[in-house]
C-alpha cells in the first residue's frame, strides 16, 4: 500500500484546492427588452427561450 513519506504542508494542500472557488453568476443583456438574464434560460417575464414562445407571461 501506498504511504505518503512526508506529511503535505499546508501551502501545498491549498494550491491543490485553488480550482474550487465557486464562479460568479454570468448575465447577458436580452436583445428584445435590455434587461439582464442568465444564458440559456427562459426569460421569465416573456416567456421566451431561443427566440420562440415557450411560456405564457404573467401578468402584474
Amino acid at each position: 500500500m501506498a504511504v505518503p513519506k512526508r506529511k503535505t504542508s499546508p501551502s501545498r494542500r491549498n494550491m491543490r484546492r485553488s480550482h474550487h472557488a465557486l464562479a460568479k453568476n454570468t448575465y447577458v443583456e436580452d436583445k428584445d427588452t435590455g434587461e439582464l438574464k442568465r444564458p440559456h434560460h427562459v426569460d421569465l417575464k416573456t416567456g421566451m427561450y431561443k427566440g420562440r414562445q415557450v411560456l405564457t407571461p404573467k401578468e402584474d
